[in-house]
């Protein structure tokens, strides 16, 4: 494929002509509520999301980059979009439509002053991945090591600033047309976090410090950190060890039988709880084209670009809080418990909260302690995420007051390995070493 548009119009025409076509989606779906049974109806719906979806991801994948990398956020942790709409833009995840050759070399000759070809014994022109920041190649070096080279795609750092504001454009005129997009409060928060990703992302030598930091320290069986090769990597050029295995969807449709399902399930959670508490550090983009499941049973981690410290009093307040919640503390501790994360106000009184607060706050919160009340837990019958009704989300919004800073990171994390585990169906022991220490008062 050409090069990504870098233009602001440009990529502003992108996102126009995406609007327009969900626009005609939309009339086309209100016609066939008039002339279809209540059935038939439901059916339709599932097609106008799956459209919906199939027409965001097409815009997204041309702009790449920031666009590219909001498909992924929508489709892994808004879960107030329809399961047709974020199907589609899971796409983003590992289905992406490479660059050409010759814009391959045009980034080599920029980093390194020569052709691919002239740095490894042997470059596969051929992309085997690509994603929304860059395209992954396979390579070998001078001595036979497999490797694979990840090559950024060009312009991306230049049109951050204009597609944070075309995007939110895109959410914010698709919502009132469709009822199906996140509401503004939301949209700023996703670009906030999008912008901060991303200023990490572009580096790739930061990220070649974070697989080498990483891989230096993980201890935990079964887990694998491909090595960095610095001397074959630059800003915008990461090589690294090859990963021999298959992302999510892929290693699913092989039909894994229950007990291999449970052994990758188990390795995602203690690999979680085995980064948080025993590294302190989290990888922060646990979306499923970041894993590999491999033939010998190991989980492969790929794409270290994001990954954030999580400090000691924020895992003791973490403590508390489930603490409190799982084992039948009191009201109080958990409005403690909730004023330390910075997630309400420490003037919102006892009473208060409990008669106006807790009742809203309750759906999500027993949600990401359901896997954490019985041990080996089914995660085949995980229960939906809870969707805030207009008063439960206009009661959460009156009272927040902000959040810890690393909260956001957290809840990213664990959301992600929370819905890999539904889509593996696994039966995890939830009740391990790592987790005990969270939810154990000492």
């Amino acid at each position: 494929m050409k090069a990504p548009p870098t233009g602001k119009l440009a990529r502003s025409g992108v996102a126009g002509l995406a609007l327009a076509q969900a626009g005609v989606a939309r009339i086309g779906r209100q016609a066939r509520k008039i002339t279809l049974g209540a059935q038939a109806q439901a059916g339709a719906q599932d097609k106008f999301e799956a459209d919906l979806g199939r027409i965001m991801f097409r815009a997204l994948n041309q702009l790449k980059g920031t666009a590219l990398k909001v498909s992924q956020l929508l489709s892994a942790h808004a879960d107030f979009l329809p399961a047709g709409v974020r199907a589609e833009l899971a796409k983003g995840n590992y289905q992406v439509t490479p660059l050409n050759r010759a814009l391959v070399h045009k980034v080599f000759r920029s980093e390194f002053g020569q052709a691919p070809e002239h740095l490894f014994a042997t470059f596969d022109a051929q992309a085997c991945a690509a994603a929304s920041l860059g395209q992954v190649h396979y390579a070998t070096l001078a001595d036979g090591t497999a490797v694979a080279v990840k090559v950024q795609y060009p312009g991306i750092g230049s049109s951050i600033n204009s597609d944070l504001r075309m995007l939110r454009s895109m959410l914010e005129t698709l919502g009132p047309a469709t009822g199906m997009m996140p509401p503004p409060a939301l949209v700023d928060q996703m670009m906030a976090e999008v912008a901060h990703k991303l200023g990490e992302e572009l580096d790739y030598e930061h990220e070649a410090g974070q697989l080498a930091w990483f891989r230096a320290r993980v201890t935990l069986p079964g887990v694998v950190i491909p090595q960095p090769f610095p001397a074959q990597s630059s800003k915008r050029v990461l090589t690294m060890a090859r990963l021999d295995g298959l992302h999510l969807d892929q290693w699913l449709a092989t039909k894994p039988d229950q007990a291999a399902r449970n052994h990758a399930g188990q390795l995602l959670l203690d690999w979680f709880f085995h980064s948080l508490f025993e590294l302190g550090r989290v990888h922060a983009d646990p979306h499923p084209g970041n894993f590999l499941f491999m033939p010998d049973g190991r989980l492969g981690l790929l794409d270290f670009g994001c990954t954030k410290e999580i400090t000691p009093g924020f895992l003791a307040i973490l403590s508390g809080a489930w603490n409190a919640l799982l084992h039948g503390g009191s009201a109080q501790d958990v409005r403690l418990a909730y004023v330390a994360l910075g997630v309400i106000s420490k003037e919102l009184g006892q009473e208060q909260f409990e008669r106006e607060l807790l009742p809203a706050m309750m759906p999500i919160v027993n949600w990401q302690l359901e896997p954490f009340r019985v041990s080996p837990f089914d995660f085949a019958h995980r229960s939906p995420v809870p969707v805030p009704d207009k008063d439960g989300a206009a009661t959460l919004a009156r009272f927040s007051s902000g959040m810890h800073p690393d909260l956001p990171y957290f809840d990213r994390a664990y959301m992600g390995i929370m819905h890999m585990l539904a889509a593996i169906g696994a039966q995890v022991v939830t009740q391990n070493r790592w987790i005990e220490r969270t939810v154990t008062k000492d």
